[in-house]
């Protein structure tokens, strides 16, 4: 559409959504010299209008100036704003998280394509620029990377065209319009348009600039796309080339290509042919070639020479090329010929204080973080991300899902009911050509690059002849991807929209029942274990069927990074904000926080988890050797070092490092010859498989997996207790144990344990008493966990003590106190305390359950020692916080923290810190004094020690309101349920990792002096 008229009504149009937009093509690189373009400089004939604009914000569009962009209107006044960057975060309006509903939901009663134009917020930006030398006499561009949602564009004063879709490229010509001197470019950016009813994914409302803008102009002949088809013959070895040109040429021209290998040795070439069509096509042969996958991403170089009919050197573009082979066969996803495991997440661009304007070192970090914790595949969810992060999927080796920028939840799931009573876009044909225009722009902007194995229809937008009809797009003009799209889960009419079975938190017990019916297509979970808060509990129920079932391919996690923005509280100190604390209504609140990794891209502990599962290569070690299965593809060992350690009771006394040779696709044992001699006690062996050398994405040693193998060797004589010296004084109300140089002392009042002194240093700062609750996890919540099993939240605060017992015998004395809870008659809980000859104290809780009671939380002692010992050393299955059902990531280990550290980062405070398979534990101050608790190694209990008790974590909703720190809470449990994680908002723990309330249950440890 051209015109030169803009008209507000756009807005509200399904028909316009773009006029004078250049059609959508490559993201080629181009050079005027091959000098340029072999050194891949910054592109000459390309310049940044990034920075500081002049900025105006009107609440709605009756309000804007509407002559902003005359060449001589008056902006003097005006404010700043950051290009790129989104409004709501530089202090207009406020960002709005909502996830399924549409942000009006409540405001106005709206359908589609309406917008309320009242409550339609416009940014109005001004920037000045001179045109580069570079670009003098040739035809000169604009490039918007990325606008939410609809804009205007106008230079100096003249109209020059229009746009929607928020993350795909809009691009105009400005050469009709560009004047000597310097120019006036106006934009008028609008939050709300026909495009917002087709961008409701879950994440938070901004509008803006928020990606790159720039000029960029073109020589006299130019290529203005390039499709290249780099494939494998059916061995999988040769590779053949051809690029389809799209020229922009008044004049004949030649186009000659060459290729260079990795190491920049030239492979093949074509010669020159002169051609004046507008599309041309030229191929190459380039024999047995090295091919791309995410384990081994090789790039060749590929250099495009454009001469005019003179033979002069016009243009030339670089390319890094990757031949690949992705298809079905037999009902199988193949790269490369061999059967495909997506180890994969879901990722929104997103960056703490900059939203969705991520930088280039978000990026880079996130890549190697991916790299580093197994991850081979991510899903763009959902939409086209920035160009940069292609190219680096492309080098440092991972695999696309490329997924246009559509969704539309709110038009037919409403609270969780599916009701497409008036869905967009269905059937609606007057939506098909917007629709299909985002499809368009991902594929011709993206085409290019080898990681992108499939295209995404979009996401959660239900189904309908509209999408199938995008998706018939993608096949017609690329049968070289697969087409994913989850939706038609809900309208099998539509099925042959998706070329797999695709599906979202499905359970492993669904899943197995798809994969046993002899299914037509194979299955991935686009969306699984939703990481919200403490969570990704049991995820090894997936990752175990990719060896059982073929037509397993893996899944995405949800999701990648927290979604979370810095915000200061009411006395300027800044913290992590969501939904709703912008005083943004509708919202959903802290919804937006299922990242495995933190919104400060820090990981989260449940990265721990997914490291392991995730990994390519399982190590099984035993007391003689390991046994390595090479679960890669293509790779084998010969890049890593194996790493052998043994441990007596946590402390090494010995480790090997080995060269070792297992072929991609081959498991072999290497034994080992331990030259120490075992003695009574603990011991682990744990193999490692480490980076012999430093790759793009870490450095040498980093460890890609690890195996652990734990035995005992029983003592064999027990040393007899000592006979007692201390003494016991029972009062009427206390009942006091005094040693040499520790005193404990047991209240018959208090119904406790009320002190543990040694050396005169006090440890009881808050008595011991049975607890039952912990602070709810997102997932418990979503469970409603409080309204099934709030019961006991009571009963850890109303026990009642029933009877007290003191027994003393010639080596030890204890006191067993027993406790009745409200929750049930039927329910006794026993804490005996018994103290030998040193002053340890050995400690034994029984729970004894009853019929017709809600599954407890937790079975634990809990208990408070002064703050200032807040000095952990553990031995225990660690380093990071696991959980019954998310400990195969954790190994049996000796590490130190503090109990702060404890204290997750998940946005919402809630439950963590937790450590499983504990045998030791010293609290202690910074010179070392304090207490340490033990347990044995055959029956290990589970401890949290924590700045906070449950109760304090359990009502804040932000970090920033829980008290001051006054104790270390040390919470020693039998067994804790696990934190689950199919989904949160109604997803139960897996029964097994679940603690029943009619059993009995029992733990000991001893605390002892440090």
């Amino acid at each position: 559409m051209t015109t030169t008229t803009p008209k507000l009504d756009w807005l509200t149009d399904t028909e316009v959504f773009a006029v004078n937009r250049v059609q959508a093509h490559s993201d080629h690189k181009y050079y005027e010299t091959f000098d340029e373009a072999i050194q891949r400089a910054p592109m000459a004939l390309r310049h940044s209008l990034n920075g500081n604009w002049k900025f105006q914000y009107s609440p709605n569009p009756i309000d804007r100036p509407t002559t902003f962009f005359e060449s001589n209107h008056d902006s003097s006044s005006w404010g700043y704003i950051e290009v790129p960057g989104h409004i709501q975060l530089q202090g207009h309006g406020k960002p709005q998280y909502v996830n399924t509903m549409y942000p009006w939901d409540g405001h106005h009663e709206l359908r589609p394509p309406a917008v309320a134009m009242n409550d339609n917020p416009v940014g109005s930006y001004i920037t000045y620029f001179n045109t580069p030398s570079t670009m003098k006499d040739k035809k000169t561009y604009i490039s918007f990377q990325g606008v939410e949602s609809a804009f205007y564009v106008w230079l100096n004063g003249q109209f020059v065209g229009y746009s929607e879709d928020s993350f795909t490229p809009s691009e105009f010509e400005l050469s009709p319009y560009l004047i000597d001197g310097e120019n006036k470019l106006a934009v008028e950016v609008y939050q709300r348009s026909t495009g917002s009813w087709l961008e409701d994914q879950d994440f938070w409302r901004f509008s803006g600039i928020f990606r790159d803008v720039y000029l960029y102009a073109v020589p006299e002949i130019h290529v203005q796309d390039m499709f290249i088809h780099a494939d494998l013959d059916d061995t999988y070895k040769k590779g053949a080339l051809s690029v389809d040109f799209t020229m922009q040429a008044d004049k004949g021209y030649s186009i000659a290509m060459q290729l260079y290998d990795a190491s920049g040795e030239p492979v093949a070439e074509t010669n020159s042919t002169l051609s004046s069509a507008n599309k041309v096509t030229v191929s190459l042969d380039a024999g047995e070639v090295n091919s791309w996958s995410a384990e081994s991403p090789y790039l060749y170089e590929l250099f495009v020479m454009v001469s005019d009919e003179q033979g002069e050197l016009i243009e030339v573009i670089t390319y890094r090329v990757g031949f690949r082979r992705f298809e079905m066969i037999n009902k199988v996803m193949h790269i490369n010929g061999q059967r495909i495991v997506f180890k994969g997440v879901n990722r929104h661009e997103f960056n703490s204080r900059r939203g969705r304007a991520i930088t280039d070192e978000d990026m880079r970090w996130d890549i190697k973080t991916i790299k580093q914790n197994n991850l081979n595949a991510v899903r763009t969810s959902h939409y086209p991300n920035q160009s940069l992060w292609y190219e680096l999927c492309d080098e440092y080796g991972i695999y696309l899902i490329d997924e246009m920028n559509l969704e539309t939840h709110g038009s037919w799931q409403k609270m969780g009911a599916v009701e497409p009573s008036w869905n967009v876009p269905e059937n609606k044909e007057e939506w098909q050509d917007i629709v299909m225009d985002r499809a368009i722009s991902m594929v011709e902007r993206d085409k290019n690059h080898p990681s992108i194995l499939i295209w995404s229809v979009g996401n959660e937008a239900y189904a309908g002849q509209v999408l199938l009809n995008v998706a018939n797009y993608f096949r017609s003009i690329d049968p070289s991807r697969l087409v994913h799209y989850e939706g038609v889960f809900h309208n099998r009419k539509y099925n042959d929209t998706s070329d797999m079975e695709s599906r979202m938190y499905a359970k492993p017990a669904d899943i197995e029942a798809y994969l046993n019916d002899n299914p037509d297509k194979p299955y991935i979970s686009c969306e699984y274990m939703h990481a919200m808060g403490n969570s990704v509990g049991g995820m090894h129920k997936y990752t175990e069927l990719e060896n059982k079932y073929a037509m397993y391919q893996g899944g995405f996690i949800w999701d990648y990074i927290d979604q979370v923005i810095v915000k200061e509280d009411r006395y300027g100190k800044e913290f992590l904000a969501y939904g709703g604390d912008f005083d943004d209504r509708s919202t959903d609140y802290n919804f937006c926080t299922n990242g495995i990794v933190y919104a400060d891209r820090r990981v989260s502990p449940k990265m721990q988890e997914v490291k392991f599962l995730y990994q390519n290569m399982k190590l099984t070690p035993d007391a003689n050797g390991v046994n390595i299965v090479n679960e890669n593809l293509f790779i084998g060992t010969e890049g890593y070092e194996l790493v052998i350690a043994l441990h007596h009771n946590g402390e090494l006394v010995e480790d090997i490092a080995l060269d070792i040779d297992v072929p991609a696709g081959n498991e072999s044992y290497i034994p080992v010859d331990f030259y120490t001699e075992f003695e009574m006690g603990e011991y682990s062996v744990t193999a490692s498989l480490n980076l012999k050398e430093a790759t793009l994405w870490a450095e040498a040693g980093h460890e890609v997996a690890f195996g652990q193998h734990i035995f005992v060797i029983e003592a064999e004589e027990v040393v007899a207790p000592m006979k007692r010296t201390f003494r016991v004084a029972e009062g009427d109300v206390n009942i006091g144990v005094h040693g040499r140089d520790f005193s404990i002392m047991f209240s018959k009042q208090a119904g406790t344990l009320i002190s543990v002194n040694y050396a005169g240093r006090e440890m009881i700062a808050g008595q011991p008493a049975p607890l039952f609750w912990r602070a709810m996890t997102d997932n418990d919540k979503g469970f409603a966990q409080g309204f099934e099993s709030g019961a006991w939240f009571a009963a850890s605060l109303t026990r009642k003590c029933v009877n007290l017992e003191l027994i003393e015998t010639e080596n030890s004395v204890t006191v067993k106190y027993t406790y009745k809870l409200n929750i049930s008659d039927a329910v006794t809980v026993t804490v005996a305390y018994t103290v030998s000859e040193s002053g340890a104290i050995h400690v034994k809780s029984e729970y004894f359950g009853a019929e017709n009671l809600p599954k407890l939380p937790i079975f634990a002692l809990s208990f408070k020692v002064p703050a200032d010992y807040d000095q952990l050393d553990w031995y225990a299955m660690g380093p990071d916080e696991n959980y019954i059902d998310r400990a195969f990531g954790a190994r049996l280990m000796s590490f130190s923290n503090e109990a702060k550290d404890n204290v997750s980062a998940y946005v919402v405070p809630q439950e963590s810190g937790n450590r499983t398979g504990v045998r030791r534990v010293a609290v202690t101050n910074k010179l070392g004094q304090g207490i340490k608790l033990t347990s044995p190694a055959t029956t290990p209990v589970e401890c949290n020690i924590s700045p906070y008790t449950a109760f304090e974590l359990e009502s804040a909703m932000h970090h920033y309101e829980l008290p001051n720190v006054h104790y270390t809470v040390v919470t020693v449990a039998g067994k804790q349920m696990g934190v689950g994680g199919d989904d949160s908002w109604g997803a139960p723990v897996h029964d097994e990792y679940l603690i029943q309330a009619n059993q009995n249950l029992s733990f000991e440890f001893t605390i002892e002096r440090a």
